[in-house]
């Protein structure tokens, strides 16, 4: 809940504050390992984006079939790093497929999959 402060704006409760979810306590070597996975991942994610920007990856079975690695990388951002296809021819293909730009690939429905591979492949 918020209330309007003395500068008329608005500041969050101790009620409010007392029901916003905390973060789970973690080790320090949680912390790390979960650092070591994000950079892992972002590094793989980053490989196949300029893999699929040369042309040694194509876009569709990569979309029917994801790595684990790119299941929570956003649509719009894979779709970007193919030749050809810019913010304006994407986001057309999104807006045709009724895709969400916010989109993750693990989040597709098989029916998304299979339009976004199929128009992807013209």
């Amino acid at each position: 809940m918020t209330a309007p402060g003395p500068s008329g704006t608005a500041h969050v409760t101790s009620r409010a504050r007392a029901q916003q979810p905390t973060a789970p306590a973690r080790t320090l070597n949680q912390r790390l390992e979960a650092l070591d996975r994000a950079n892992d991942i972002r590094t793989r994610r980053a490989r196949l984006k300029r893999d699929l920007k040369a042309g040694r990856r194509a876009i569709d079975p990569l979309l029917l079939d994801p790595p684990e690695f790119m299941l929570t990388a956003r649509v719009l951002d894979t779709l970007l790093a193919v030749p050809k296809y810019g913010q304006v021819k994407v986001h057309k293909i999104l807006t045709q497929c009724r895709i969400s730009p916010a989109k993750t690939i693990g989040g597709l429905s098989e029916r998304q999959r299979r339009e976004l591979a199929d128009r992807l492949r013209r």
